[in-house]
């Protein structure tokens, strides 16, 4: 039976095999069947349902699409990862590795990314330090530098805020506890207020310190050989004219002869090897802490603009003139008297230690040309005056502020000078008041200049007086006497007198005594001792970016790509507004070489970019045709996609359109003409 059964089934083979004819050129009757479906792993294909009307056998269909590992299928032609833009793809960046702007079936450009040309790896929309903000970004100052309130990866720091892209960032808020922007402190106020060092602006004040934020701030001491907060120098004491004086501020050194500059006094001088000096040392400002000349600064000496004011340091000593509750009195105060001034009763030159020099004169125990009588006790009480002496004196250092008159000069009035009320040794209780006032007294001033010539001093005042200039006597009103004036002109013949030569720096040296009750008048006049400090600023147009300069390209024109006279940038590719010319587009990133929207996207440079739809086949992003507006997928014509259309040889029989056969090429004599017509076999 077995036998019987294999027989019949092989001859039922035959026959169908025999009936199984292939399609003739020709055959009228033939419709073309739907491909069949992809094979098995070993890539056989299905069975097709094309039908011939001749025989009524089914005819064999289109090789499916292979299977996995199969050899037999239809071959797979999505290509992603090729390289190149196949019909349905819109990137191909050479892989399928989703995340790097293209994604795993090339059929969507990721997020913040461009993809402009096949092949090559997708870039980033999102430039961080191009002062552009996109995509994750949430700021970008134009730059990649920390600590400015944009991170390296363009994201706002904690206690910044950044308004404007391109832009620096600012602090979000005084009283958070961050120090950002121009803040110089975040102190532990929970409300910020003023007055306790860190204002309500969160500026350190003058004479404080300021710590970490959340750290009060602290007073700053100066003259405790510690430099901190506003402090230029800290040199341990609270001396005049030794390179920082009593407010830690930097001063030339005068010793012997001319003053020496510092970088921070303000001073340039011929012989100096500064570039500028800005009354300073702090750097970022156009002049740095060794005073050289910043890069994209320029520095010049503001010699025509004097200050309005001249503020010069003071230092009063305390002397006990009325003792009250046991105090010892000093001897030369409250003691002596006098109706003019008696000169002579301190050396001509100023000692070693750059004090008046004690004569001797009018003392008790000399004889000397006194007609007012005993002036003085001894050396010892002399040398107390300008001296500190614990238990003697109590010192008080401040300054004198001498304004601008309409000539020129500065002009320090005072016609009831008691700078010492209520502090000393009356607010020790060791001494009393005169008339509400406290008297008993001396006054060291000390400022420098750069001497040219024709420089004039007057003084109007009681008691003692005498000014030195170099080191030597330039004006003598010692003794007790009523208000009396005194004054000078720094000629040829006394500079040459005083050792002075044009050009260099020289010390003016003050000493006042108020010895007596009734009265207290200080009246001081300067005219030309003030040196000129350098300003500095920058140089928009010297090619170099400096300060708060956005650009700096040299030009400064305004011209497109350039940058504008105040140094920002003009109009330029990238600003998202549309320049014409040159631009044909501008949507501030400019990375769109291709579209496949219909409608062009902008490239780099500023031009339009090609798309579908624009009459020219763009065969680098798979164009396979291009119609341009007549891209509507007629026969023959482009799809909207700027793929083939219908047409004859694309395999698919359209009878519609005249279609008798369609094998799938355009040529003659394989039973399907170019015309897609049947041909006859001979």
């Amino acid at each position: 039976m077995g036998n019987f059964v294999s027989s019949a089934l092989s001859r039922r083979l035959f026959v169908i095999s025999a009936m199984v004819v292939a399609p003739a050129c020709g055959d009228p009757n033939l419709v073309v069947g739907s491909s069949g479906g992809g094979g098995t792993g070993e890539g056989a294909g299905d069975t097709g349902d094309a039908t011939s009307t001749q025989t009524g056998i089914p005819l064999a269909g289109g090789g499916g699409e292979g299977g996995a590992g199969g050899d037999g299928g239809g071959p797979d032609t999505t290509g992603c990862g090729d390289g190149l833009i196949q019909v349905g793809e819109v990137c191909d960046d050479g892989n399928s590795n989703p995340g790097d702007g293209c994604s795993a079936d090339c059929k969507t450009v990721e997020q913040d990314f461009a993809c402009p040309t096949p092949g090559e790896a997708c870039v980033s929309i999102v430039v961080c330090g191009d002062g552009v903000a996109n995509g994750a970004e949430t700021c970008d100052d134009g730059d990649v530098m920390p600590g400015d309130g944009c991170s390296a990866t363009c994201e706002v720091e904690a206690g910044w805020l950044c308004p404007s892209p391109g832009l620096p960032c600012v602090a979000a808020l005084c009283g958070d506890g961050i120090i950002a922007g121009n803040e110089e402190c975040e102190d532990d106020d929970a409300v910020p207020t003023s007055g306790d060092g860190c204002s309500d602006s969160c500026q350190r004040e003058f004479g404080y310190a300021c710590g970490l934020p959340g750290e009060p701030c602290h007073l700053t001491i100066c003259n405790d050989g510690i430099k901190e907060g506003d402090e230029p120098c800290d040199d341990g004491n609270d001396d005049i004219g030794d390179g920082c004086n009593p407010f830690c501020q930097v001063e030339p050194t005068c010793t012997v002869g001319p003053c020496t500059s510092n970088c921070g006094d303000g001073l340039i001088l011929p012989s100096d090897m500064e570039e500028c000096d800005d009354g300073n040392t702090s750097d970022g400002d156009g002049c740095s802490s060794l005073c050289t000349i910043e890069p994209g600064f320029e520095c010049v000496d503001i010699t025509g603009q004097l200050p309005t004011q001249l503020v010069v340091p003071v230092a009063f000593r305390d002397f006990i003139g009325l003792p009250i509750n046991g105090a010892i009195k000093h001897g030369d105060f409250e003691a002596f008297g006098g109706n003019q001034a008696t000169p002579g009763l301190v050396a001509t030159n100023l000692g070693l230690d750059k004090k008046p020099v004690y004569t001797g004169i009018c003392e008790a125990s000399l004889i000397g040309p006194c007609p007012y009588g005993q002036q003085t006790t001894t050396q010892a009480a002399f040398d107390q005056w300008y001296n500190d002496v614990a238990g003697v004196n109590i010192k008080h250092v401040t300054q004198l502020t001498l304004n601008q008159q309409p000539d020129g000069s500065y002009y320090f009035p005072d016609a009831a000078f008691f700078p010492l009320d209520g502090i000393g040794w009356v607010g020790a209780s060791s001494e009393t008041t005169y008339d509400g006032h406290n008297f008993a007294f001396t006054s060291e001033v000390r400022t420098w200049f750069e001497f040219q010539g024709g420089e004039q001093l007057a003084f109007s005042g009681d008691d003692d007086v005498w000014v030195f200039i170099n080191g030597h006597i330039a004006l003598d009103l010692g003794g007790l006497h009523p208000q009396r004036s005194g004054s000078f002109t720094l000629d040829t013949t006394m500079a040459s007198t005083l050792g002075l030569v044009a050009g260099n720096v020289y010390e003016v040296a003050l000493f006042h005594a108020e010895r007596h009750t009734n009265a207290s008048n200080f009246n001081l006049t300067l005219n030309g001792f003030v040196s000129a400090k350098s300003t500095c600023d920058t140089t928009c147009g010297d090619g170099i970016v400096a300060g708060d300069e956005l650009c700096d390209d040299g030009v400064n024109d305004g011209s497109y790509g350039g940058c504008m006279p105040n140094c920002t940038p003009g109009p330029r590719c990238g600003d998202s507004s549309v320049q014409d010319p040159p631009e044909e587009c501008d949507d501030g990133v400019n990375l769109a070489p291709y579209s496949f929207t219909g409608m062009p996207g902008c490239a780099p440079g500023c031009v339009l970019g090609a798309y579908c739809g624009d009459g020219a086949i763009n065969s680098l992003f798979g164009e396979q045709c291009d119609d341009g507006p007549n891209n509507d997928g007629s026969y023959g014509g482009c799809d909207p996609d700027c793929s083939l259309g219908p047409r004859c040889g694309d395999g698919v029989v359209q009878g519609g359109q005249g279609e008798q056969c369609d094998d799938g090429n355009t040529v003659s004599g394989d039973g399907c003409s170019s015309m897609c017509k049947s041909e006859v076999a001979q």
